[in-house]
């Protein structure tokens, strides 16, 4: 149920817009103001959309593009001219924004950065990319955590970028925290279509949550994004599902106060809250521990997998990229 695409908004609904932009070409400064310009546009065309949109949604690398360029001529800093310009559309359009940009390090490589912005222009959430696709993207990881956000029509808003929708843990977070509807921006390309589609499916059922994800879409000349957006509901079921046609803005309704009232109402599969209360038929208010080796593990920091000796890529540099800088 999702309102014909969002054509017919219920009182507790967010439509969303799933921007699958055309993937760019990003070279130098005026590349990016360009490009900057044409996200702005789509902002636009959101506007007029037929959908009442509350919340537009761009994919990962919608201003530079696949070409894992770390030139700092067009990198982007959170007070430069682009950031700018993105608060200023969702200002002037009244509708939400979340965006992608490659941000500027002064102590490493430079960061996967997801920003939502709201219709006043103000920014509710900054988050940086915490799992890089490795070996294939040189990006800092993330230090900033999984954070939240309150987003429109009584909406919690949690976001992943890309690769992070393949851990578990990461949805996890952010539903732990209270996140809702998760948005996933990415630049995936066809051989990840299954995996894309499975994870987006599992990660709504496990956490009773709505999720809204979208990637670039077209050619740059030599990669291929597969656009390919989908909004699945808390059970698990996709409501919309997009193609592979550039610069389309897939939209549909979802329900916040549907997702919170099973979280609240649900018994069988209310997986969220029996992880932390296992077995409470049978001991009062279940069982509380943290029963996971590899919790512990990552907490001491001595994560290590029985086959670890033997794993071949650990690096980038048989992908192009130069060798990690050792952490002091």
């Amino acid at each position: 149920m999702n309102g014909l695409g969002g054509l017919n908004k219920s009182p507790n609904g967010v439509v969303l817009g799933l921007v699958q932009l055309q993937l760019p070409v990003t070279k130098t400064k005026e590349d990016l103001a360009k490009q900057t310009e044409k996200v702005c546009e789509m902002m636009w065309k959101a506007k007029r959309h037929n959908a009442p949109i509350d919340l537009v949604v761009f994919p990962e690398y919608m201003l530079h593009g696949l070409s894992m360029d770390m030139n700092d001529e067009i990198m982007c800093d959170m007070d430069g001219p682009e950031v700018q310009k993105l608060r200023e559309v969702c200002k002037e359009t009244k509708m939400w924004g979340c965006f992608s940009i490659m941000e500027y390090n002064p102590n490493g490589n430079p960061y996967n950065t997801g920003l939502i912005i709201d219709d006043q222009g103000d920014m509710k959430l900054y988050y940086r990319k915490l799992h890089p696709w490795t070996p294939a993207e040189p990006w800092e990881p993330g230090d900033v955590g999984l954070p939240v956000c309150e987003g429109p029509n009584g909406s919690t808003l949690g976001l992943a970028i890309c690769h992070d929708g393949m851990f578990p843990e990461v949805y996890r977070e952010l539903a732990y925290k209270g996140a809702d509807v998760i948005l996933r921006t990415a630049g995936y390309t066809p051989p990840i279509r299954h995996s894309w589609r499975i994870t987006n499916q599992a990660n709504a059922f496990c956490n009773l949550a709505y999720t809204a994800s979208v990637a670039m879409c077209g050619s740059d000349g030599t990669n291929h994004s597969m656009g390919e957006a989908m909004i699945v509901d808390f059970e698990g079921g996709p409501i919309v599902e997009g193609s592979d046609r550039a610069d389309e803005i897939i939209t549909g309704e979802v329900r916040p106060d549907l997702a919170k009232e099973a979280r609240l109402n649900w018994g069988v599969e209310n997986n969220i809250y029996q992880l932390g209360h296992r077995g409470y038929v049978a001991v009062e208010n279940g069982v509380t521990d943290a029963p996971y080796t590899y919790m512990h593990d990552l907490q001491n920091g001595t994560y290590k997998l029985p086959w670890e000796e033997e794993i071949v890529y650990k690096d980038g540099q048989k992908y192009g990229f130069g060798a990690p800088r050792k952490i002091k």
